[in-house]
């Protein structure tokens, strides 16, 4: 793809990064046919073919409206197109570029600023956002049946181990996983210990800072890293393998701290250093050895729900899947298993209508092969499906950690 960018925006970072980005771009489409906006909606600007040339049109010095932020804003960003594309697309890259420029140029309607600063005020704190969801589980029976289904139940935490290993690693706390399913980081150092590894949460790491990243906030955004780098370095210092993700939406924004901070002099070094040692929880256990957990009950049968964070994002494709089979469990077809199930962040927020059809249409899939339960990778995947499903629902590394080894009390 020939470019021209426009003056503004020619020779700046994101100019540069912006243009190498739309040159590897040969127009072909084949990223439409596995864009779930553009399945849905049929509209050309709304695939990622349309948006690049939205895009492009913007940094070679056309005029933008709200028309073209709106076609941007409807992405997903799942980038099942990066999955898709032959030429390497780096498509995520461009459309941050460009909803930043589009938000420069177009001046968003206050309510849409408004929910945007909500979420952003909201979220990645801890204390606020589970202040707001127990008062919702609280008053849960009092609240219409649509919002009953948007707050999930409350959960207890198992216990969590305290035995000292050789081997340490460090997992992310995260911001809203601690409230909605506090279980899923205990069932993970439950497993781990088994594996003869320990694993800590270090005091003063929270948002990972997607939350920002994606509602207007990427300043905010790149503050929450800094914050989470200041608060594991120490611990890489002193040993820690890797910093371990059980929320893989959470994993692939850690994973792109050094991309993120490049230009930070204080932060890129250390930011790149943060962003390799970043695992999914996946990763880690599909490298041990897995004789040390006790298979599952024959006959039980998982759906498992990939999340686009997961086998987009992280190209982590297959790796749970392989660690279920190796312990037992009956995977069951998943028909259209690359497609997003909506959730993606806080666009179930902010574009509701689009994002109930494509959890419908996600749930009818899960639950086609007539599986005992529903598993998943992400806190926002879990607790979207949660809201409508009617089997269970659980984050993957639950379902391994009920598999006690014999003899344990």
């Amino acid at each position: 793809m020939q470019t021209a960018l426009a003056d503004f925006i020619r020779h700046t970072p994101q100019g540069i990064e912006a243009d190498a980005v739309l040159r590897s771009c040969v127009h072909c489409g084949m990223c439409n046919a596995t864009c779930p906006t553009y399945q849905l909606l049929g509209d050309e600007l709304d695939g990622p073919r349309g948006r690049i040339y939205l895009i492009k049109q913007m940094l070679e010095g056309a005029a933008v409206t709200r028309h073209t932020l709106t076609h941007l804003d409807r992405c997903l960003t799942c980038r099942n197109c990066e999955t898709t594309c032959p030429s390497g697309v780096q498509y995520h890259k461009l459309l941050d570029i460009g909803r930043t420029i589009a938000e420069q140029k177009v001046e968003r309607r206050r309510f849409d600023r408004l929910k945007r600063w909500m979420l952003r005020a909201v979220i990645p704190y801890p204390a606020r956002f589970t202040l707001l969801l127990r008062l919702g589980q609280l008053f849960r029976p009092l609240l219409p049946s649509f919002l009953q289904r948007s707050v999930p139940p409350r959960q207890s935490a198992g216990p969590w181990p305290a035995m000292a290993h050789a081997r340490t690693m460090l997992v992310l706390e995260g911001c809203a996983q601690p409230a909605i399913a506090p279980n899923i980081n205990a069932a993970a150092a439950r497993v781990l210990d088994r594996l003869g590894i320990r694993l800590v949460v270090a005091p003063g790491a929270g948002c990972c800072g997607a939350a920002s990243h994606h509602t207007s906030g990427v300043e905010q955004g790149l503050d929450f890293a800094r914050r989470n780098i200041d608060a594991w370095w120490p611990h890489v210092e002193s040993g820690a393998e890797a910093i371990v993700m059980t929320a893989s939406g959470c994993g692939v924004h850690v994973k792109e701290y050094g991309q993120l901070l490049k230009d930070d002099p204080a932060y890129a070094t250390k930011a790149g250093k943060i962003s390799k040692l970043t695992k999914d929880i996946g990763e880690i256990l599909v490298q041990q050895d897995l004789s040390k957990l006790v298979s599952a009950p024959a006959g039980m049968k998982v759906a498992f729900h990939s999340p686009c964070s997961l086998q987009h994002g992280q190209r982590l494709g297959g790796v749970v899947e392989k660690i279920l089979h190796a312990s037992g469990f009956a995977l069951v077809a998943v028909p259209d298993a690359h497609l997003c199930c909506g959730s993606a962040g806080t666009y179930s927020i902010l574009h509701p209508e689009l994002s109930q059809r494509l959890l419908k249409n996600k749930l009818a899939a899960l639950e086609s092969g007539r599986p005992d339960v529903i598993v998943t990778a992400n806190i926002g995947c879990l607790a979207h499906l949660q809201s409508r499903a009617v089997l269970p629902v659980r984050h993957w590394i639950e379902i391994l950690d009920d598999r006690a080894p014999v003899g344990r009390e």
